[in-house]
């Protein structure tokens, strides 16, 4: 049997262990799946959302800081670049919007470290982050399908991130 044939002859997986992909179809599905990932964040989480504009980013990261236990409101930090979140236990996520960034040193001065240090982080337009962004994040791409309905796909980097996925997954289809 040569490769070929035996490429063809494995069982392809449908869905790759490190990948979640959902449609949703409304905002209010979109905020509820943001939702279930904020109620699993920890201190030193990274979340990168990639989209264009009216993707959706904005809506998510509202069930996700709620999930979380914001206290505040969510906006979109485009203008101001970070905006800042408390929990009442004194916990901080952070919410950065990177499209206005000029170039990686321009990143460089926000201090990721330090945010991570003090909480989770959430940035859009990661790509705008080069090399800053550690190997280890779950990254989320949001399409635009319709007005309504948007595409989300999860890519876990890290083991930890794995396990956000599976229980994601878990607590969407049980098990």
């Amino acid at each position: 049997m040569n490769k070929a044939e035996r490429y063809n002859s494995q069982p392809m997986p449908i869905l790759d262990a490190h990948m979640l992909e959902f449609f949703s179809r409304s905002p209010e599905q979109t905020r509820r799946i943001g939702l279930r990932l904020g109620g699993l964040l920890k201190p030193g989480d990274i979340i990168c959302l990639q989209g264009n504009l009216g993707a959706g980013k904005t809506t998510f990261t509202q069930g996700l800081a709620q999930g979380w236990g914001s206290l505040d409101s969510v906006s979109s930090p485009t203008f101001i670049l970070v905006n800042q979140y408390r929990r009442a236990d004194g916990s901080k996520l952070f919410h950065m919007d990177a499209y206005r960034l000029d170039s990686v040193p321009e990143a460089e001065e926000l201090d990721l470290d330090s945010m991570l240090a003090e909480g989770a982080l959430i940035i859009e337009w990661p790509e705008r982050l080069g090399d800053l962004i550690p190997k280890e994040h779950l990254h989320i791409r949001l399409e635009h399908i319709s007005e309504e309905h948007r595409q989300m796909n999860f890519h876990a980097h890290g083991k930890h991130y794995d396990n956000l996925i599976d229980s994601i997954r878990q607590s969407m289809v049980g098990g």
